[in-house]
């Protein structure tokens, strides 16, 4: 994992910052010259917690087939939203991996996670969609970032924040599961960081045949379970059980 100061890059006259797609292109060639921009994905967005930055996340093709399988890497950005240029960035080679279980799309995630005083993150956000029509399987994972003055840091690594999956015949007769997740800002811990409070909710139904046309759904109970991540002094560390594999 590569960090970087704050880079002194030229950039021709800026565009108006209300489209900042138009520069995505730009940053990426600056940063990597020799990778390709996966365009379709690549996202961007004026900092709510400040108006005067932009953030970015540009996934890169490593070894991507014609069919969208293979490594992606990827590099996160702040931004001056008046010049362009960047102020720090993270980079993460083969951050993505696309293969039965596609890369399907990202996002930005702006939410309020004031993780210390003065100190807020925000998220990247990222989906995977299975292929299998008989075993359906949707995934989507939170890594947060913090800016800290001369880096941007990755704190929170691949936290998974929805997921289901399913197994059936094509017809009727199958059982369906899902999982959301929540964070929520708890009490400051060690070094003055919240912890991180996790609600997980699970669902799930069977579906059986009911005579000979008809196709009966079956609700199970819904159970709640919460969970508490702590800074470690780097990072708060996800439980196998809780990240993205």
């Amino acid at each position: 994992m590569r960090r970087f100061a704050a880079l002194p890059l030229l950039f021709a006259p800026m565009i108006a910052w209300g489209d900042c797609t138009k520069n995505l292109q730009t940053w990426a060639q600056a940063l990597h010259p020799t990778l390709s921009l996966a365009s379709d994905f690549a996202v961007c967005k004026v900092n709510p917690a400040d108006t005067s930055q932009v953030l970015a996340a540009l996934p890169l093709k490593v070894n991507v087939d014609e069919y969208g399988q293979g490594d992606y890497s990827l590099d996160v950005l702040v931004a001056d939203a008046s010049s362009g240029k960047i102020i720090a960035h993270h980079y993460q080679e083969a951050a993505i991996v696309s293969d039965a279980v596609q890369f399907s799309g990202l996002t930005l995630d702006t939410a309020r996670y004031q993780l210390a005083p003065g100190l807020r993150a925000f998220g990247v956000r990222i989906r995977h969609t299975g292929s299998s029509r008989v075993n359906p399987f949707s995934s989507e994972t939170l890594s947060l970032y913090v800016n800290d003055g001369s880096q941007l840091r990755q704190i929170t690594r691949h936290l998974v924040v929805s997921e289901s999956h399913g197994e059936w015949d094509g017809v009727c007769a199958g059982e369906f599961d899902e999982i959301k997740r929540t964070l929520a800002m708890g009490k400051p811990g060690k070094d003055g960081f919240s912890k991180l409070r996790v609600t997980e909710i699970s669902t799930g139904s069977q579906s059986v045949p009911k005579g000979a046309d008809d196709c009966q759904e079956i609700e199970r109970a819904t159970q709640t379970k919460r969970f508490s991540l702590n800074y470690d002094g780097g990072r708060y560390e996800v439980p196998k059980g809780l990240r993205f594999e």
